[in-house]
């Protein structure tokens, strides 16, 4: 089969395209999958650059998102039969193979039926950000009805998911974003207050608006670095704050602190990187719950660009140097 394989840690180029042999169901449990289209996350350039930080075998195939048809199921596989159309997130971790391939082996727990109002491309874009903002809004915190929320990067992979999970919660959104492109696109997911953070202050932005110069209830960073302590100021007392990047090592916490703020990290990689099984049965139980979403039009997937597994390489540049709206995806077959 095709495949991006990785022999060492590189720039974009460092992906191949290679001929190697196909996966085989090697448990009861999994599903071989016949990948029509794969998502590219920045979680796979870190994957890319820094290998050896990741529980990765060399040379690996990488990718977490896919989507495809199902060609053949493990003895103890009751969810699934061949030719089901299904959307998955699991990283080739731990002995697992990614996504970027022709074909690979799934555990079922991760698989879910393809919303059948998503083309391939759409469906493979979705499983990773979903189950992040997901976990983020749901289950780290409790996002409930008439709280104002604030969602940095909203036109990014996670921030333009969180956006919609956050208003079908009932809340009132805010998110920042770099351009005026990307402010249209947001307020056309729901966002009512959209701060071009290059232009003004955020946090002054968000006490004017937030809980009568209080701050919002709840701030979601898909950032990272300096704006997660940043973002601190804008939080009412009380509140919380989620991040989906490692917090730096020289961060501030004594507006947190001043604030008695929660804080709470989200990483969906979690249950793969320490082979949880409840947990992975979760993700795969979330994804289920979106394709009931996306089924009623309540939920939307932006795809920014396509390309095909040949230019790989293409594609990791594109969403490194381009930070689009929307995600990235390969197509496959």
């Amino acid at each position: 089969m095709r495949a991006a394989v990785l022999h060492q840690a590189g720039k974009a180029d460092a992906l191949r395209i290679e001929e190697t042999n196909p996966p085989h169901i090697s448990s009861p449990n999994q599903v071989l999958v016949r990948i029509k289209a794969a998502g590219i996350n920045p979680v796979d350039t870190k994957m890319r650059q820094a290998p050896e930080r990741f529980p990765l075998h060399m040379p690996a195939i990488l990718g977490c998102d896919g989507a495809g048809i199902v060609e053949e199921t493990g003895a103890n596989v009751t969810r699934f039969s061949p030719g089901d159309e299904v959307y998955f997130c699991q990283c080739g971790f731990n002995g697992r193979q990614g996504t970027y391939a022709e074909y690979a082996a799934v555990d079922e727990c991760f698989l879910a039926h393809k919303p059948k109002a998503l083309t391939f491309a759409e469906a493979a874009a979705a499983p990773l950000v979903l189950i992040t903002a997901w976990e983020a809004l749901y289950d780290r915190v409790t996002v409930n009805p008439g709280q104002q929320v604030l969602i940095h990067a909203g036109a990014g992979g996670v921030g333009h998911v969180a956006i919609q999970l956050a208003k079908l919660a009932g809340a009132r959104v805010a998110t920042t974003v770099s351009s005026a492109a990307k402010a249209e696109f947001v307020k056309i997911l729901g966002a009512e207050k959209v701060i071009r953070y290059k232009e003004q202050d955020f946090v002054q932005a968000i006490r004017e608006w937030g809980n009568g110069n209080h701050g919002v209830d709840i701030a979601l960073d898909t950032v990272g670095g300096p704006l997660i302590e940043k973002t601190f100021g804008a939080v009412r007392v009380y509140g919380d704050v989620v991040t989906i990047l490692q917090p730096p090592p020289d961060i501030n916490w004594g507006e947190a602190r001043k604030r008695n703020l929660r804080f709470t990290q989200e990483l969906m990689l979690s249950p793969t990187l320490m082979e949880i099984d409840e947990a992975k049965l979760h993700q795969g139980w979330i994804l289920e719950q979106c394709a009931k979403l996306f089924e009623q039009n309540r939920l939307s997937i932006k795809v920014a660009k396509t390309f095909d597994l040949a230019d790989v390489a293409k594609a990791h540049e594109y969403l490194e140097n381009e930070h689009p709206i929307g995600k990235v995806v390969l197509m496959v077959s």
